[in-house]
């Protein structure tokens, strides 16, 4: 399989790709097919696997360790980072078990067992990530008995971390050795890596034994981390796995990644792999800042990961087929890893309704980005340039915003600030700040955008420069009848006349038309030749004679879109922006890739704060509180996934799949939010009750079933995403 963009991606900073690239050329070359087969048909599982001794030389098994405890002190993300590369390879053995043993005595105040000996590969520990067994207090310590099942890696663990109901509010982790307990192995369904029964009975341990500091749910988060970053890596080599089967198996004469049954699947499991990395991202920063929400964040991550890990390798053995289903394919290889990694969290109702409870506490997790030293000065002259704009009226501060280059200020000069993604970010953060409310450009922002970046001298005098100061209201004439998503179908003719254009066509849900000052129209200028080629865009005064606008009322019964009629109207020249025949480039090749979006969401519809407003007060369901835990999770995911384009963006990375990625997820949140509370709602959901938010709760329903309409459906979106992402064929002509 050749490598992929979306390979990998935990980590954003140039050491991580770096660190990334390394492991995954070092996991390639050392932990080859051959040898991993040969693992898999052996009767018993090596303490130590034919990779060790290099692995050891990687020096990756103390990335995380902190340095005063003989580790790089690198942190848990970027052991993250190599861990998902690793992963890639369904490395056998206890690679992973081991950096989780490690992770829980260096984040105790003092480890009852040498970790050099962890991080040097001499020994190798194990994690029960169970129920707490009881103990009780005795002279010399602690006295337990209890069974843990499953324990990753502990057949030939040196070290063993398990949990202990000492009797206080948070269970405690205790470090014993194997001589102090009976080790079983047990059949387990990931027949690269073993799992065992360990059994204590009546087993004293020293007080020393006990990893004090340590509480039971910052051991769970660590793990969350460590093992969510090796299911991220199955979830990649399964996203890429499928993206290349459906690129090149070839059915009723073509891929199969064209069909969009495939494609879609393909897709979304692509969507996963991007939600996936940005909440174990999110997690392990918060880890290693010792974030006050760190849990929370790690409680987001356990909610989402685990579950996508066994769904994308269940959806990556479905596009294989019968091939899929055989033992010789290493596809069912990596659904036992995910499986087995998902049977280390509790169940999936208990880690929803962990993240309900945080999110009805009213706990809450940090939006900020961390920008680079540089950030500082900028914001302090941003600030200052600002100062004097916030003190004026509101027409006055209309004109200076628009005027200063304000309103879009990845805009060139002097219509914006030729702005750099950091700058753009630090505008946002100080516009909010200084409580400056921009104008509402609506649809001029992308009418701006294009005649800046192609439009004449005057264009941009007399449209962009009283657009961006809130003068205009624009249209887009787009859409017609027969030309919605693909758009380069559009059939309105604009023919030749002395002194310019005479249009003919019509248009169709058009936002805002019959208030619209002017309008930015495309119309076929060369129906000879093929059709993205021959179109022109031109600007449009509203008011010219020939146009009518008929208001197309909606589902809520308001009237938001219009068809407009354009009958024999009269475009001049002047009006053209661009090159004639060049309206399609136009149309697409604007200035909006440069411009950093600071949220995925659609605001105007249902949020989390919507339904945190609902649910607070009100007795849920268990059912009811899990669907709150993972609208919630989905919400925060939506959130990173934002943050990390704009980091991207600061960096100058290509951020368009990942951008589109995040737009989907937002376009659907909405609508999930305002489904859930109709539900609850029950009759007060149906109709109007005194008391309850049924008329908000229906209006937010009825209209949020357009999110995932307009701007490009969900079904337009998943083709982008499956061919500009995974790489699978565009649909057949």
């Amino acid at each position: 399989m050749g490598r992929h963009s979306y390979d990998l991606g935990i980590g954003l900073s140039p050491d991580h790709a770096a660190l990334a690239d390394s492991v995954q050329a070092f996991a390639t070359k050392i932990i080859d097919h051959d040898h991993v087969r040969a693992v898999v048909e052996q009767p018993r599982e090596d303490k130590f696997p034919f990779y060790w001794d290099a692995l050891v030389g990687q020096g990756l098994l103390g990335l995380h360790v902190p340095e005063d405890k003989g580790g790089d002190g690198a942190g848990v993300l970027t052991a993250a980072v190599a861990l998902e590369a690793l992963a890639r390879t369904i490395a056998p053995g206890p690679y992973v078990p081991t950096v989780l043993a490690s992770a829980a005595l260096s984040a105790a105040d003092a480890a009852p067992f040498p970790i050099s000996d962890l991080i040097g590969g001499r020994a190798v520990g194990a994690v029960a990530m169970t129920a707490p067994l009881p103990a009780r207090e005795v002279a010399d310590g602690w006295q337990i008995s209890g069974v843990c099942d499953g324990v990753l890696g502990a057949e030939h663990a040196d070290v063993l971390i398990v949990p202990i109901d000492t009797g206080t509010d948070d269970a405690a982790w205790a470090a014993i050795t194997p001589d102090q307990v009976t080790i079983t192995a047990q059949d387990s369904i990931d027949v690269l890596r073993g799992a065992a029964r360990v059994e204590l009975v009546d087993a004293v341990i020293g007080a020393d034994a006990v990893l004090s500091g340590l509480s039971r749910r910052r051991l769970r988060s660590i793990a969350t981390v460590i093992l969510g970053a090796e299911a991220v890596g199955i979830i990649s080599w399964c996203v890429g796995t499928a993206a290349d089967y459906a690129t090149t198996r070839v059915q009723f004469g073509r891929p199969i990644g064209q069909f969009q049954g495939v494609k879609h699947k393909c897709a979304r499991m692509g969507i996963a792999l991007e939600k996936a990395r940005a909440v174990l991202w999110d997690a392990a920063g918060a880890l290693d800042r010792d974030d006050e929400t760190a849990d929370y964040a790690a409680a987001i991550a356990a909610a989402i990961v685990p579950d996508i890990a066994v769904q994308v390798a269940q959806d990556c053995i479905q596009v294989h087929g019968g091939i899929g289903f055989t033992w010789e394919h290493d596809a069912h290889l990596y659904y036992r890893r995910a499986l087995s990694i998902r049977a280390q969290f509790p169940s999936r109702e208990e880690r929803l309704t962990t993240v309900a409870d945080h999110a009805v506490a009213g706990d809450l997790l940090p939006t900020d980005l961390e920008l680079p030293a540089e950030a500082d000065a900028i914001r302090t002259e941003i600030r200052a340039a600002l100062e004097p704009i916030a003190d004026l009226g509101e027409d006055d501060q209309l004109i200076a915003l628009g005027d200063g280059g304000w309103v879009q200020p990845h805009l060139p000069t002097p219509y914006g600030r030729s702005a750099s993604p950091l700058e753009q970010v630090i505008i946002a953060d100080e516009l909010a700040a200084a409580k400056i409310q921009l104008p509402q450009l609506l649809m001029g922002g992308w009418a701006v955008q294009a005649v800046v970046a192609h439009g004449t001298d005057e264009q941009k005098r007399d449209l962009a420069v009283p657009t961006l100061r809130g003068d205009l209201v624009w249209c887009q004439l787009f859409s017609e009848p027969g030309a919605g998503s693909d758009l380069a179908s559009i059939t309105t003719k604009a023919e030749r006349v002395d002194g310019g254009w005479r249009v003919n066509g019509q248009k169709i849900w058009t936002t805002v038309a019959q208030f619209a000052d002017w309008a930015m129209l495309i119309a076929r200028t060369d129906p000879t030749v093929p059709k993205h080629d021959g179109i022109t865009y031109f600007v449009l005064d509203m008011s010219t004679p020939g146009i009518t606008v008929r208001p197309l009322r909606e589902m809520t019964g308001s009237a938001l879109f219009n068809e407009v009629f354009l009958d024999d109207v009269f475009v001049p020249d002047s009006a053209v922006v661009g090159e004639v025949n060049d309206g399609w480039n136009v149309a697409r090749t604007t200035l909006a890739g440069e411009r950093v979006a600071l949220s995925q969401k659609m605001e105007a519809y249902a949020t989390d704060r919507d339904l945190l407003t609902f649910v607070t007060g009100r007795d849920l369901s268990p059912l009811a509180t899990a669907t709150v835990g993972e609208l919630i999770a989905e919400s925060r995911a939506i959130d990173v996934i934002g943050a990390r384009v704009v980091l991207k963006q600061l960096s100058g990375s290509d951020v368009s799949t990942t951008s589109s990625v995040g737009k989907l997820l937002g376009m659907g949140l909405g609508q999930s939010i305002s489904e859930f509370i109709v539900a609850e709602l029950g009759v007060a959901g149906a109709v109007s009750v005194a008391g309850q938010p049924s008329d908000k709760a229906m209006d937010q329903l009825i209209s949020g079933r357009a999110t995932t309409i307009y701007g490009g459906t969900t079904e337009v979106q998943l083709n982008v995403i499956g061919e500009r992402m995974l790489g699978l064929p565009r649909d057949a002509a």
